[in-house]
């Protein structure tokens, strides 16, 4: 939150310490990485447990008769248990797939093209990824359903207009696909309020966890969704390796998605059984090592303590803001009290892309455009932004040198 001075508690050297790639020195410059939205670095705990994958274990799970693929397997497994205990879910609940986009993917084609039909309802927000958009777009077209948005405040600030909430979700709704916190504004939406109404009208709820996952604990049976989806390489894990966890009976009564491999029970030419959950929707080869090795992520993750690196995330949000304000010709995108720790801004007769460019020849790794939200970014009636994400290792110094480097920047252009 923007508007509360927190201190954590971090030990910053011993943290950075373990993320050997913030060593690197882009065109000579010490790196200061503030590209966290669209990726963590990784501990070199997870990068030891990837090579120690193609090292020592390397093999196909499952169904392997030898001792390698006995390792791999109770590895790969282990993994799942691991995220099954970081979102309060059971094992079968939580199904492997490449990230996010293929969670939702598979929801959407899954469960939406198996139930929606003409009349029928799916609402998603302004504040959404393309990822909860694009996937809903076209099972709608295939169904006859109808896709409703929730719009934005009028303020402008990043929040939702819940003013009209119920003549949104209605009686017709049958599903409420939301991201539970902006990855262009780093906005935290009231999701509580938003699946309550939900549930008043019989609707299924799926929240994209993307952005979530890594900066606060997630509990899907207190949130109370049917679906979460999110990514391993945004909670400091490889990328190409994703979660869905959906609600048994859902999943159960699901049909399956993709077909072939560990998720077929029997087959013959004239028809086809299904594997028990969660290997049903788990089709081909999955990428063994990067789950093994994200399984090593939530280990490292569990050994931290997550109050204090919210609470220094906080207070790297709050540093930054108050910057921000002060510096001539800068606009915040996105200043909503409730916010992680993302700081999206213009710079006054820049485009986003030219500032980024000069950033990086200065060492500073920031992320420009419109973010994969086009439909908010022309609601907002901009290109697209500058945005510095924040994570538990970066530093007050390194607010210090974005903003020295954007008085470089505002000097040049």
């Amino acid at each position: 939150m923007t508007g509360t001075r927190m201190t954590g508690t971090l030990d910053l050297a011993t943290l950075r310490a373990e993320f050997p790639i913030l060593a690197e020195r882009p065109y000579g410059k010490p790196l200061v990485y503030l590209d966290n939205a669209a990726t963590t670095q990784k501990p070199r705990a997870v990068i030891d447990a990837l090579a120690a994958y193609y090292e020592h274990d390397n093999s196909n799970v499952h169904r392997g008769a030898h001792c390698l693929a006995e390792r791999a397997t109770a590895a790969f497994e282990d993994a799942r248990e691991k995220v099954a205990s970081l979102i309060n879910a059971s094992r079968e609940e939580v199904i492997w797939t490449r990230g996010t986009t293929e969670a939702i993917n598979l929801v959407a084609h899954s469960y939406g093209g198996d139930t929606l039909k003409p009349g029928d309802e799916v609402v998603i927000s302004s504040l959404e990824h393309h990822a909860n958009i694009v996937p809903w777009q076209q099972v709608c077209a295939r169904t006859g359903a109808t896709l409703k948005v929730i719009p934005l405040h009028p303020s402008h600030n990043g929040e939702l207009d819940l003013s009209r909430l119920e003549d949104i979700i209605t009686e017709r709704t049958r599903i409420l696909a939301l991201v539970q916190v902006s990855n262009a504004l780093g906005v935290i939406n009231p999701v509580a309020a938003l699946i309550a109404r939900a549930r008043a009208v019989g609707a299924k709820v799926l929240l994209d966890g993307a952005q979530a996952i890594s900066h606060f604990p997630v509990d899907v049976q207190a949130l109370d969704c049917d679906f979460y989806a999110f990514s391993a390489h945004k909670l400091f894990g490889p990328t190409g390796v994703g979660v869905l966890y959906g609600r048994k009976a859902l999943l159960e009564a699901m049909p399956p998605w993709q077909t072939g491999g560990e998720m077929i029970e029997t087959v013959t030419f004239e028809a086809s059984t299904w594997n028990q959950l969660p290997y049903k929707f788990e089709a081909g080869t999955p990428h063994i090592g990067g789950v093994i090795a994200f399984g090593a992520a939530i280990d490292w993750l569990n050994q931290q303590d997550r109050a204090a690196m919210a609470a220094h995330e906080a207070d790297l949000l709050h540093y930054a803001t108050e910057q921000a304000r002060a510096f001539p010709g800068l606009k915040i995108i996105g200043d909503a009290p409730t916010k992680i720790a993302v700081l999206s801004f213009l710079l006054e007769g820049s485009h986003p892309n030219d500032v980024g460019t000069l950033l990086d020849q200065q060492g500073v790794a920031v992320r420009t455009g419109h973010h994969c939200t086009m439909p908010l970014m022309n609601a907002l009636g901009i290109p697209g932004t500058v945005r510095a994400a924040f994570a538990p290792y970066n530093t007050r110094a390194e607010v210090d040198q974005l903003f020295a480097a954007l008085e470089k920047v505002r000097r040049f252009l």
